[in-house]
């Protein structure tokens, strides 16, 4: 039994981070401290300053657990990796989960390269975005090609250098063939150089560049290299008027406005770099009512900044963040240069984070319907499951299932939703090890042992961040009475108490209920709750036939038919497809095995021979070892 006062005086007086944890050990809120004793111990002092939100939370906190670290920043960095994992419900949570793409020039390589990516590395590579629509990004990197002939491939030089002939690009004019060696770097980076001007919004200087070029070639009577030149200038026009920069004279920044309603709020992000907007997007913020601006921000920058690998100079703010300098610092470190927060009061930069907010303003108006419609298909669904199992407080379930091609290469899936979403990096995947043939209980139960066995392995060694620490609130099995028991069982065996249901399929193969404690309770086919059960059971055939399938086309799966002489694919799959099992095959007689298409008496004899001969071994073999 976790005794919170004892437990209370043993906590360090050192920097961390700490985990509450409700009555069925669910992580509700994780927090870090410069002082570990101090700030836990707050919790559970009777204070009238504490807060909605920690007046609330406290009654749930069954116990808690810490992490002792070296220093406030690495604790910082804990605390956003653990929020990030288990999104805990009394945290700020970020909904949006973005990875933007940006583009890369290669300028460290001989002959550099144009492409998108969505990472940015320490390679010395120079960086332009980020783009907030990858079509906007890949319609640049598609206009930059047309106009300039700079290579698309991969090749290495100086290694690849007159190894092949030059490529098709070559031949159509939009590649210089630097591969060929006949091209020396200083004219290839004259190419790149204006590329890059064209990325950083110089167009009047490149076109002016080619407007000269293009009445050189018209007096040298170039007709051709003439109107190729006007219809580069005309496509660099029309990008420029695309893009709509304005000049802000910030250089690189991030413009930061918000605006809050119930339990939402909603983060506008303007992105300006070389003083140009170049770019917004919206963030979508799970808060509490009682939850104040200042951790508000604080929670966006931790969550946001964390996964973003572009860090501005300066970040413009409505207000102060809480701990603004171990942030300031935590980004300076990021970044590699000194990152600084502004909250300005008057002038062109307040104007901005004033229209950040007025653009967050209209856009959570214009997604209000929206929003209500997700929830409705999301946590509602959640809500309705809750009901009619009797349960609460679900926010991680678990589904399962078998795929086997009449035994052959059994695998199994288990996919996971939290808060009615599907969590794609926790789904997984089983190599069926353990059993011959096709027995899904056999399988379901292997499965389901090592995927438990496991979690419970990671949790005595304290494995926060592990595959398979975090156990569900309900699991779900592909399947009624017989799987849901397998389940039952195998958790009885191991000590663990979850609740088990079953999704029970009609005579078409449809969703028709679910079995839960030895009943089957039918559900409104009409109803949210319906329409999440029906996701997630798709969802998990889906996961588990498509990791069968990579398996087969991979040519993974072996079949012991392929051992007998005169069986074929053609044999091995009418076979397979006349007889349910292995089992069946085994058993059949000649007579039997003849009348399948394609099947002679030879080919039916080698069959029968085959397995038979098997048992006659194994007969021998058990009666030698007897004697």
């Amino acid at each position: 039994m976790f005794d919170i006062q004892e437990e209370l005086k043993k906590l360090p007086q050192k920097p961390g981070v700490y985990l509450m944890k409700d009555e069925n050990g669910h992580i509700i809120y994780v927090g870090k401290a410069v002082n570990l004793k101090n700030r836990v111990r707050q919790y559970f002092q009777s204070s009238r300053n504490q807060t909605a939100k920690t007046r609330s939370m406290v009654p749930n906190i069954r116990e808690f657990e810490y992490i002792v670290t070296d220093s406030e920043m690495e604790a910082l960095l804990l605390e956003c990796n653990l929020i990030k994992k288990h999104h805990p419900y009394y945290n700020i949570l970020l909904k949006d989960d973005k990875s933007y793409p940006y583009i890369k020039v290669t300028v460290q390589e001989m002959f550099p390269r144009i492409f998108i990516t969505r990472r940015m590395e320490k390679d010395k590579a120079k960086y332009y975005g980020p783009f907030t629509d990858v079509l906007a990004a890949k319609e640049t990197v598609e206009t930059l090609h047309k106009l300039f002939p700079i290579r698309k491939c991969k090749k290495v030089f100086p290694r690849d250098i007159g190894k092949e002939r030059p490529c098709l690009n070559h031949h159509i004019g939009q590649c210089i063939a630097s591969c060929s060696g006949r091209v020396p770097p200083e004219e290839y980076q004259v190419y790149i150089k204006d590329a890059m001007d064209f990325l950083e919004g110089k167009h009047h200087t490149i076109m002016k560049k080619m407007e000269q070029e293009m009445l050189m070639a018209s007096e040298n009577m170039e007709f051709e290299r003439a109107a190729a030149l006007r219809d580069k200038i005309a496509a660099i026009k029309s990008v420029a008027e695309k893009q709509k920069i304005s000049n802000t004279g910030l250089g690189d920044a991030d413009v930061i406005g918000f605006v809050r309603a119930y339990e939402e709020c909603l983060v506008q992000v303007f992105f300006i770099r070389d003083g140009k907007l170049i770019g917004r997007d919206h963030f979508y913020l799970r808060i509490a009512q009682g939850d104040e601006n200042a951790e508000i921000l604080s929670s966006f920058i931790k969550q946001f900044y964390a996964g973003t690998p572009y860090i501005p100079g300066e970040l413009m703010l409505p207000v102060e963040p809480e701990e603004r300098e171990i942030l300031e610092a935590w980004l300076g470190e990021k970044r590699g240069h000194k990152v600084h927060f502004r909250i300005p009061k008057k002038g062109e930069k307040e104007k901005l984070v004033e229209l950040a907010a007025k653009n967050a303003k209209m856009v959570l108006e214009k997604d209000k319907e929206r929003i209500k419609r997700e929830e409705g298909r999301t946590i509602g669904a959640v809500k309705e499951i809750e009901k009619l199992l009797g349960l609460n407080n679900l926010v991680r379930m678990e589904a399962y299932d078998i795929s086997n091609t009449n035994g052959f290469a059994s695998v199994g899936s288990m996919i996971v939703y939290e808060r009615g979403k599907p969590k794609r990096n926790d789904y997984r995947k089983f190599h069926i090890k353990g059993v011959q043939g096709a027995d899904d209980y056999a399988s379901m139960r292997e499965v389901l042992t090592r995927r438990f066995r496991h979690g419970l392995e990671e949790q005595k060694s304290g494995k926060e961040l592990g595959s398979f620490n975090v156990f569900p609130d309900l699991i779900m099995m592909d399947g009624g009475k017989g799987q849901v028991n397998i389940a039952l069982e195998v958790l009885d065996e191991l000590h663990i108490s979850i609740p088990v249901c079953g999704m029970v399929k009609d005579d078409h193969h449809r969703t028709r209920g679910i079995y839960y404690q030895n009943i089957e309770i039918p559900i409104d086919r009409n109803s949210e709750g319906f329409r999440l059960i029906t996701r997630v059971q798709d969802e998990a055939h889906r996961f588990a036939i498509e990791f069968h399938r990579k398996l087969r086309s991979q040519g993974q799966v072996h079949s012991i038919l392929d051992d007998i002489p005169g069986i074929g694919p053609a044999r091995r799959k009418a076979l397979m497809r006349t007889f349910a099992s292995l089992d069946e095959i085994k058993n059949a007689e000649v007579e039997e095995l003849k009348k399948i298409p394609s099947m002679d008496e030879k080919s039916a004899k080698n069959v029968y021979n085959f397995f038979r001969g098997s048992e006659k071994e194994d007969t021998e073999a058990t009666l030698m070892e007897e004697q």
